[in-house]
C-alpha cells in the first residue's frame, strides 16, 4: 500500500519554524519532527520572507502572477545553486567510483538531500540505499579498528611520527600490516607527520688560539658497546625571554642523549660542564672513549680537553668547516627543531626547560623508535641487546 503523504497546516509549519528560532538546528527539529530537512529548511525560507502572511490556508501562498513569477525563479536559482554547491564539494569524488560517491552522498544527506545529489552526480537511488543498508565487510570492520588505532599512535606522538614508525608501533601492538596500507589509511584520513624544514645557524666558536684535537672519529658513528663513542653539539633555542643554548651528548651505541645542558651563555662552565657531569651520572665511561665535537672553543679549553686527557679518554675534533664530520648530533638538532622548536613558542626559559626535558628525557630517549636501531626505542634496543646476551 502507498504510504499517504503528509499535510501540515499553518499553525503546526508555525510551531516547527518557532523551534529553529529558538535556538534548535534545522536538522534537529527535522529529526524531531519526523520531516525531511530540507522541508523545514523551506518553511524557514518562507517565514523569514513573508513573516505573517506565511503559511496560508494549509501552506499555500496567496501570490499574484508576478509573485508566482518570482518565486519561480527563486526556485530555479535555488536549484542551480544547489546543483553548483554539489558538484563543487563533490568534483574530487567524481573519479573514484561509485563507493566514493555514495560516501559523499552520505556525509552531505542532511544539506542538499538524497533524490537531488543522486540525479547531479549521475547515480541510481536504489543503488546509493542499497550499498548504504549493506553490512560492512570484516576488511572494512578490521580498517575502522586500525584507523583508530593510527589516530591514537599519532596523536601520542603529538603528530611527529609518519607511517615507517606507525607501522612499527601497529606490529608492536600485533598487527600484521604492511607500511604502504598505513600510509593509505593515513592520506584517506588526512593524516600526517609535522614536515620537516630545514634549520641552518651555527653556535661554534672556533676562532681561538686553543690547541685542535685530530679526528680521530673519521664518521665512523658506528658503536658495538655503550662508553666507546660519545659525540657533542650546542645549539641555540629561542624564546620570549631570549636566546637560550643547549649542549648536549649521545652515546653512538644506542644513541640516547646521556648528558645535556641549556643555558643562557655560551661560556664553558655553562654549556659542556653540566652535560658533562650529566652524561658520567648516567653511563660509565671505557678506557676505549672517543669523545667527538665541533672545533668550538667549549671543547678546546684547556680546562675540558685536559680533563679528558686525565680520564684517559680520546679527545676528535672535526675538520674545519666540515658539519659531516659530526653528523649524527647535527641529525639530533634537527629531529629536534622540526618535532618540537618549530611548532612551540617558548613564552619563558622555565616553559623552554620543561619541554626539552619532556622532549629529550620521555620522547627522545623512551618513546620515539629510531631507524637506526631497527625502529626500536634506545630502551628496547638495550633490553633487547641485554637478552641476546644472556
Amino acid at each position: 500500500m502507498k504510504k499517504a503523504r503528509r499535510e501540515f497546516d499553518k499553525e503546526f509549519k508555525q510551531m516547527a519554524v518557532n523551534l529553529c528560532l529558538a535556538g534548535k538546528s534545522t536538522r534537529e527539529v527535522a529529526d524531531e519532527l519526523g520531516l525531511r530537512t530540507e522541508l523545514v529548511t523551506r518553511w524557514k525560507r518562507e517565514y523569514n520572507e513573508y513573516k505573517d502572511g506565511s503559511f496560508s490556508g494549509h501552506g499555500k501562498q496567496n501570490l499574484t502572477s508576478e509573485q508566482k513569477e518570482i518565486a519561480r525563479l527563486k526556485r530555479e536559482l535555488h536549484e542551480t545553486q544547489l546543483e553548483r554547491d554539489i558538484l563543487k564539494k563533490g568534483s574530487k569524488h567524481l573519479l573514484q567510483g561509485r563507493q566514493q560517491i555514495f560516501r559523499f552522498i552520505k556525509e552531505y544527506n542532511h544539506k542538499f538531500g538524497v533524490e537531488r545529489m543522486c540525479k547531479v552526480l549521475k547515480v541510481s537511488r536504489s543503488g546509493f540505499y542499497s550499498w548504504s543498508n549493506r553490512r560492512p565487510s570484516m576488511r572494512k570492520l578490521e580498517t575502522e579498528k586500525v584507523s583508530a588505532c593510527i589516530r591514537n599512535i599519532h596523536s601520542n606522538s603529538r603528530g611527529r611520527y609518519g607511517s615507517p614508525k606507525i607501522t612499527e608501533e601497529l606490529r608492536d601492538l600485533g598487527w600484521r600490516i604492511s607500511r604502504p596500507r598505513v600510509a593509505r589509511i593515513m592520506r584517506e584520513q588526512g593524516i600526517r607527520s609535522i614536515i620537516c624544514r630545514k634549520f641552518r645557524g651555527t653556535t661554534t666558536q672556533s676562532r681561538h688560539n686553543y690547541p685542535v684535537a685530530k679526528n680521530l672519529l673519521n664518521r665512523d658513528f658506528q658503536a658495538k658497546l655503550p662508553g666507546h663513542k660519545w659525540v657533542s653539539d650546542i645549539t641555540y633555542i629561542p624564546t620570549n625571554q631570549g636566546w637560550m643554548y643547549l649542549t648536549i651528548i649521545m652515546d653512538l651505541y644506542d644513541r640516547k642523549i646521556i648528558g645535556w645542558s641549556l643555558s643562557r651563555s655560551m661560556a664553558c662552565h655553562d654549556t659542556i660542564w653540566p652535560a658533562w657531569r650529566m652524561a658520567l651520572i648516567n653511563r660509565p665511561t671505557t678506557n676505549q672513549l672517543i669523545f667527538h665535537s665541533d672545533r668550538g672553543v667549549q671543547y678546546a679549553t684547556y680546562s675540558f680537553s685536559d680533563h679528558l686527557t686525565s680520564k684517559g679518554i680520546q679527545q676528535s675534533m672535526s675538520r674545519k668547516g666540515n658539519c659531516w664530520d659530526n653528523a649524527v648530533a647535527e641529525n639530533f638538532f634537527k629531529i629536534l627543531k622540526s618535532e618540537l622548536v618549530k611548532h612551540t613558542n617558548f613564552y619563558s626559559i622555565l616553559q623552554a626547560k620543561n619541554d626539552l626535558f619532556e622532549f629529550i628525557e620521555i620522547w627522545y630517549n623512551r618513546k620515539r623508535k629510531h631507524s637506526h636501531l631497527g625502529y626500536k626505542t634506545p630502551e628496547q634496543f638495550n633490553n633487547h641487546n641485554y637478552s641476546k646476551c644472556a
